[in-house]
């Protein structure tokens, strides 16, 4: 099982896969969604996402900037104000 993630600016859809699992810079902590995470709305702060292609990978980092991040039936979806890099 894998976790349907998407970035998006208010630009375009930056990235939409089939991941792991994501650490989302949350406003009140980092926090970690699986597949089958608990549906959850939260504003992020400046920071890095990062994202684990499979079990025991190595973290992608994206730094986000501002933003909300939406765990729902379809998985996460993270809405950035900015994608640096």
């Amino acid at each position: 099982m894998a976790l349907h993630f998407e970035l998006v600016t208010p630009e375009k859809l930056v990235r939409s896969d089939d991941v792991y699992m994501v650490v989302v810079p949350g406003s009140e902590g980092d926090f970690g969604v699986l597949e089958g995470h608990a549906p959850v709305m939260s504003t992020i702060r400046d920071g890095a996402l990062k994202v684990y292609a499979k079990d025991g990978a190595e973290p992608e980092e994206i730094e986000v900037r501002g933003g909300f991040a939406e765990v729902g039936e379809n998985g996460l979806t993270v809405l950035a104000e900015r994608v640096e890099g």
